[in-house]
């Protein structure tokens, strides 16, 4: 699943996600092979938006990494706010600008 949400689309603050439900289709690059396609798809339909966002949480090693090899930037991390089996992460925001995911 894709997704993209409007935080205020008023001051043109938009984040994308994306979740693979079936751990048979982990690690075998699907996510940023999608990820790709779903930014060009953004990126055509609102010239004037300057930054896409991503958010996950710090248990999830594998989707900062794919965030960081897109080329986004590590913009938040706000300590401690997921707790999860018996052990708090932190929220970990991410951030791409126009210019950076149009080379």
């Amino acid at each position: 699943m894709i997704s993209k949400n409007w935080i205020d689309e008023v001051t043109r603050w938009l984040e994308i996600g994306i979740v693979i439900y079936n751990p048979t289709y982990w690690h075998r690059g699907i996510g940023g092979r999608v990820l790709k396609i779903w930014i060009s798809e953004i990126s055509d339909p609102y010239p004037e938006l300057e930054h896409i966002g991503l958010t996950t949480w710090s248990g999830n090693p594998r989707m900062i990494h794919l965030a960081q090899k897109l080329g986004f930037k590590k913009e938040a991390q706000i300590r401690k706010v997921r707790f999860y089996k018996e052990k708090y992460y932190d929220c970990m925001k991410y951030g791409i600008l126009r210019d950076e995911w149009i080379n």
